[in-house]
Formats: C-alpha cells, structure tokens, sequence
C-alpha cells in the first residue's frame, strides 16, 4: 500500500496555489514547506510542499527533485522497512537514505530510501513507535 508520492513541479508559487484550492474539497490541505530558504535542514535548493489530512501527508510537490518520481510505501513495523533496504539494494538500488528516524517529518517517522534503476526514490515507512 502507498503511503505518500511526490511529484516534481516547476513553479512552486504557481503549484501552491492550485493545489492549495484544488485538494480542500478532498479535505487536504498543505501541512509543510520545505526549503524556501528559511529550513536549515535543506542546503541543496530543494524546495517542498506536503499535502495531507491534516494528521499525515500523503502527497508531496517537489521544484528541485533530486529524484525523478518519489513513492513511499507503508510497512507494519522498522525491523520491515530495514528488510525492504536491504532487498533493494542488493537487487541493485542505489542507497538514497538508510533506515532510521526522520523526526523533521513525525516523530516516530522511520523510513528508507533507495534509488530505483531509472532513478526513481524508492521509500519504505513505518509510521509507529518502536
């Protein structure tokens, strides 16, 4: 099951407002910026918006991707999403974030990043405390 994706965009001004208006009727709103030069977290450029349900996001709009297509699926447990890095980069991904907790986006946000052969961010997640 997906837990969240990302899509790339090329004018966050632009993609703000319309997504801002267009997802209300579906009960999401935007929940977080990233970038906009304010976060400290991000020195590369990349410039985010998360749209959720006002509890979780579960989808995101990207200006400077470092990846083509982000998809994150959801796992049961940590010791899950530590299995899913492992698989795929011996099936040959490339590491783009190793398990552990990223707690900029939930506090008990435990996910994995790999690189898929077409350069596609590959996300496993587990969204519960340990």
């Amino acid at each position: 099951m997906l837990d969240h994706i990302g899509i790339p965009i090329s004018d966050m001004k632009k993609s703000r407002a319309f997504y801002d208006r267009a997802l209300a009727p579906l009960g999401m709103r935007r929940m977080m910026d990233m970038g906009d030069g304010e976060d400290s977290l991000l020195s590369s450029g990349y410039v985010a918006s998360g749209y959720g349900d006002g509890e979780r996001f579960s989808f995101w709009i990207d200006v400077k991707p470092v990846y083509k297509l982000h998809f994150a699926f959801a796992a049961e447990s940590r010791a899950i999403v530590d299995a899913f890095h492992r698989a795929a980069i011996a099936a040959g991904g490339k590491d783009n974030g190793a398990p552990g907790l990223r707690p900029h986006y939930h506090k008990d946000y435990y996910g994995a990043f790999v690189l898929d052969p077409d350069g596609h961010n590959v996300e496993a997640v587990c969204r519960k405390p340990e």
